[in-house]
């Protein structure tokens, strides 16, 4: 009850904050494709030709964008929104929680929307919801999802926003958990690019999106139910189908084209392709592979202080510029080539500089530029120390002594009055 209470608080808190900030309108462009920025980096690789209006590729361990064709220029996202509903449904709830559907889901089944026909009362576990909504993109499955987690829809798709602003999608918004149309429900291939990334360091997220087929057990009111994906460069029947793909999720609407977002790993290195808007989802999919390949082929990571940057091939380390941030008290160094940003790794700790003698005696042989000198300048450091403790130690013993003598005066002459008082 109290869990209850404290989770309802919460809410309204979120709903409060929310409320007092005003929605962005939406300034969603149809039917023109962006420009490839990246292609104007000095020394960068050109990047391939692409169908979709706006795509972007990014590193999945340093967030480095490597292909920018208009990566934050706004489009609708349709149900690569789940993508996030899963996300922060994962975070809040524990895969064995019963889900029980209501008026809430049931009402986003119809004829032209993506669904696996739940029933009204019907109840399958949290984990079930997960890959129905990744799976088979169920509409009704990520409402209902959403009310479970939430209380109601609306202030779910709250804490969705909330996350994204989190993530660090500045030209994000949500309205609904799936991904249907709406105006104000609107996004970016960078800001979707970040949720995936995000969603790959999850373990649990990870299995899903990686998963081409899954089974939903029989249910109270259903038998068994038997998914499998909609997206073909996971499917090894597929004549799309991607080498290293790890996974990722479609989606389509009329105002939003087709969408898709996906990563592919090979030989320790991950990357994260989205394409927003194409005319069908073969052009996401041969877009991705194009990109993927570009990637594989076009860079490198190299080892900076520890930790790998990805940059064009044959770039070394002294290529590389450097700006020094603070984060979280800890001293960073972020990395560009060519002005664009490949990594970002702690800085290397100084290394402690003895302090030098002040006015050198005369006649000191000893270069104190050499290291022979530096040694030499350390140990007077330290016999002086020894020299300075002596004399303290020195002084609090006389001191001492002091105290002691007075005290033996003192109760010498305490006894002398006594034995003249007992006269």
């Amino acid at each position: 009850m109290t869990k209850k209470i404290c989770r309802g608080i919460a809410f309204a808190i979120t709903a409060f904050l929310a409320a007092a900030q005003p929605v962005k309108a939406a300034a969603v462009n149809f039917g023109t494709a962006a420009s490839v920025n990246s292609d104007s980096i000095p020394n960068w690789p050109k990047g391939p030709d692409t169908v979709s209006e706006t795509a972007v590729l990014i590193d999945a361990d340093t967030g480095a964008v490597l292909y920018d064709k208009g990566k934050d220029e706004l489009r609708y996202p349709a149900s690569t929104t789940k993508m996030m509903t899963v996300l922060v449904a994962m975070e809040n709830s524990k895969p064995k929680d019963s889900v029980t559907f209501t008026e809430t889901g049931i009402r986003d089944i119809t004829w032209d929307s993506a669904h696996i026909n739940m029933k009204l009362g019907e109840t399958i576990t949290m984990k079930d919801c997960w890959y129905a909504a990744i799976i088979a993109s169920a509409n009704e499955v990520c409402a209902q999802m959403a009310e479970h987690v939430g209380g109601t829809e609306a202030q779910f798709v709250e804490m969705m926003n909330q996350k994204a602003q989190k993530l660090g999608c500045t030209n994000t918004h949500f309205t609904n958990a799936s991904g249907l149309p709406d105006p104000n429900h609107y996004t970016t291939a960078h800001d979707l690019a970040k949720i995936l990334r995000a969603g790959l360091r999850n373990n649990r997220f990870r299995k899903v999106l990686q998963t081409p087929s899954y089974t939903i057990p029989a249910t109270n009111l259903s038998e068994a139910r038997n998914l499998h994906t909609h997206m073909p460069l996971i499917a090894k029947e597929s004549n799309l189908y991607y080498e290293g793909c790890i996974g990722g999720k479609t989606g389509n609407t009329n105002d939003a084209g087709h969408t898709l977002a996906v990563a592919a790993e090979r030989n320790g290195r991950t990357y994260i392709a989205v394409t927003l808007r194409a005319a069908d989802l073969g052009g996401n999919c041969t877009d991705s592979r194009a990109l993927f390949d570009y990637a594989f082929n076009s860079f490198d990571t190299i080892d900076v202080n520890g930790r790998a940057v990805t940059v064009p091939k044959g770039v070394t380390v002294s290529d590389l510029t450097v700006q020094e941030i603070e984060k979280n008290g800890k001293i960073y160094n972020r990395y560009f080539y060519s002005g664009q940003y490949v990594g970002m790794a702690a800085a290397p700790e100084p290394t402690p500089v003895p302090e030098t003698v002040e006015n050198p005696p005369e006649n000191n042989a000893i270069d104190q530029g050499s290291s022979e000198g530096q040694a030499s300048i350390i140990e007077e450091e330290e016999e002086d120390g020894l020299s300075t403790m002596s004399k303290i130690l020195l002084g609090v013993m006389a001191g001492m002594a002091v105290i002691l003598v007075g005290l033996m005066i003192a109760l010498h002459f305490k006894e002398k009055r006594m034995y003249r008082s007992r006269r």
